[in-house]
């Protein structure tokens, strides 16, 4: 199959021809690992997942750039050591860069439950969409759809439980935002897509904030890291847990994000891990 051509069966007559980066030419290409994929691009940024250890999370990133076309030529080029294994248009095509069993490079320095080699656990999927720095537009449903079609089968080919569909900002808080507060997680979920609860609602009432120093905050630091989270725990509401407790409102409780822990936030969380399975819960220590 030539780099970036259509998979057999798919209508590439009705959308725009995808804008392949030159720097694709002469790569390998490679027979794709989801049957909904429309196009590949190959990647040169892939390596071998460590120690063999076999994905069982998702990551979900947006691009954060203003246009496919640099989202494309970031991904696929040598050298800007980023890539994911999928992409995901607006338009709900999907194109495949790196295949599920090689290693991709787009968590960055992150950890989940411990871990904190988060690419040779994971598969990367990269949505297109502008980001927090171009005006953050909603995922149109389409593309949402695709996302979910997506996920839906790595999580059967590769056992994926549910509570390991993750955001960006979940495994790297301090320094990402992605997918963001915009991504439709509940959607998502109603289609057995990752971990969801329904928020628990905003009251007034005491909070946890930046300073606090009690066993209050060591029990919520606790929670935190028995889903997954990484983060300190030392009983101080300190700017590491700001920023944990704020990419846990981006995730679970959107409607408002501020980094404090007030009623809400630790309700929504201790239903979450209520309805965990028993082997979910990981304490992961900072």
């Amino acid at each position: 199959m030539p780099s970036g051509s259509s998979t057999p069966g798919s209508d590439s007559k009705r959308h725009r021809v995808l804008p392949v980066p030159k720097t694709v030419a002469g790569l390998r290409t490679f027979e794709p690992d989801s049957s909904i994929v429309s196009d590949i691009i190959p990647s040169p940024n892939y390596g071998e997942r460590n120690k063999g250890r076999q994905p069982d999370m998702i990551l979900l990133h947006y691009t954060g750039m203003p246009d496919v076309e640099g989202a494309l030529a970031r991904l696929c080029t040598a050298g800007t050591e980023v890539s994911a294994h999928y992409v995901v248009l607006e338009d709900g095509r999907i194109v495949q860069c790196v295949p599920e069993a090689k290693r991709a490079w787009h968590a960055g320095a992150s950890s989940w439950a411990g871990e904190d080699d988060i690419n040779s656990c994971s598969i990367g999927i990269e949505i297109i969409n502008r980001g927090h720095d171009w005006g953050y537009p909603e995922f149109p449903l389409r593309q949402i759809a695709a996302v979910i079609a997506l996920c839906r089968g790595i999580m059967l080919r590769r056992k994926v439980p549910a509570h390991r569909v993750l955001g960006h900002s979940d495994v790297a808080p301090a320094r990402k935002k992605d997918p963001g507060e915009k991504f439709p997680w509940h959607s998502l979920a109603n289609s057995g897509v990752g971990h969801w609860v329904t928020p628990a609602p905003i009251v007034r009432g005491e909070t946890l904030m930046l300073g606090t120093i009690s066993d209050a905050v060591l029990s919520m630091q606790q929670a935190l890291a028995r889903y997954g989270y990484g983060v300190p725990l030392n009983g101080k509401y300190d700017a590491a847990t700001m920023e944990v407790v704020t990419a846990f409102q981006r995730h679970f409780r959107p409607a408002r994000l501020d980094g404090v822990a007030d009623h809400s936030t630790l309700s929504t969380l201790q239903a979450l891990l209520a309805s965990l399975p028993a082997e979910g819960t990981t304490v992961a220590t900072k």
